[in-house]
């Protein structure tokens, strides 16, 4: 696993209180350090010596409680949200909102505690190292690749009690659960194509995974029915999304006739925006969202959606990483996505 060493700061004057000081000194992360400490092997030999003998050199001692809190079973799962693709998100998302309801739900059943944390990976690199390596957690979900799929591939590496909700590739080392993205954009293509639309959008930023995937299986049905499509970014966050989505709608008035939004989220802004332009869903714009979360039988009209078993989701998030916590390596969970046929297309 990576050390991710940085070079050494020249300002070695100031005290050593804690790892982080301890980790500016050793030019690595505090991650690193809390690894060292504990006698970790994850940590080369090398780099834990350098950072045993400054520890010597500056009288540092581990705090005592972190240090029980490595060694014992402490009850808690962290479950951090990664927004390196929109630091602007919300956890009030619905869909995070959903998702840690559920994950919540099962790990109280199973007697654990959860500890939450929104993270903005340019603000902190070492956000994953600080988690796993605090002591306070026994094992970590990560709701979302986001940007940080390399990252998360570098943690994999070393640390068994961690999953991820995302999009599976092939030969990627973490374990994931999540559905299948791609097969989930073909169905709301074929949906929107046997509905009629003869032009189609996909309103959604294409940079993070999940999203990616589904555009490329939306293409692949669209491309091979020698439809048009274009992509579209349009951010989660309610502060861009709105005025994005009316831009997208004024560029393509007229020339596109099946809107698949990336998620259900992004489709009810947009049957909101089409409603006020006066344009008739699904008689002339047909669209689909993804998700299926409980506000999409309650759009006007209801909406077509693609549904990912959020609940099986959260479910098998923990299941896996009890089975992770007792030193098995599993492999991961793709669910089956299912088109929900309302009246948007």
């Amino acid at each position: 696993m990576s050390e991710h060493e940085h070079p050494e700061s020249e300002n070695t004057s100031r005290p050593v209180r804690n790892i982080t000081d301890l980790a500016r000194l050793a030019g690595v992360s505090p991650g690193t350090v809390s690894r060292a400490l504990a006698g970790k092997s994850l940590v080369n030999a090398k780099t834990r010596e350098k950072i045993e003998a400054l520890a010597r050199q500056h009288g540092f001692r581990p705090n005592q409680m972190a240090s029980k809190l490595r060694r014992q079973k402490t009850g808690v799962i962290g479950v951090a949200i990664p927004l390196g693709h929109d630091v602007h998100q919300q956890i009030s998302d619905t869909f995070f909102m959903t998702l840690l309801g559920h994950l919540a739900d099962e790990l109280t059943d199973k007697g654990y505690d959860l500890m939450l944390r929104r993270v903005i990976p340019a603000q902190d690199e070492d956000w994953l190292d600080r988690f796993i390596g605090s002591g306070i957690v026994d094992g970590v979900i990560v709701i979302g690749q986001s940007d940080q799929f390399d990252r998360i591939e570098e943690i994999a590496d070393g640390y068994l009690p961690m999953v991820v909700w995302g999009n599976h590739q092939e030969g990627q080392r973490h374990c994931v659960v999540g559905s299948d993205n791609r097969l989930g954009g073909k169905l709301a293509a074929e949906r929107l194509i046997a509905a009629g639309a003869r032009s189609l959008a996909f309103l959604g930023d294409t940079e993070p995974i999940e999203f990616a995937a589904r555009f490329a299986g939306a293409k692949e049905i669209a491309d091979r029915m020698s439809i048009p499509i274009r992509a579209l970014p349009t951010h989660l966050s309610a502060d861009r999304m709105n005025g994005e989505i009316a831009e997208h709608l004024s560029e393509i008035e007229g020339k596109v006739d099946g809107i698949f939004a990336a998620t259900d989220a992004v489709a009810v802004a947009c049957l909101r925006e089409l409603r006020e332009r006066g344009v008739s869903v699904p008689n002339s714009v047909k669209v689909i969202g993804f998700d299926d979360l409980p506000i999409a039988s309650q759009t006007v009209p209801p909406l077509t959606t693609v549904r990912q078993d959020i609940a099986a989701g959260a479910k098998g998030l923990v299941d896996l990483l009890l089975r992770r916590l007792a030193g098995v390596d599993t492999e991961s969970l793709v669910l089956p996505p299912h088109l929900i046929a309302r009246e948007t297309a």
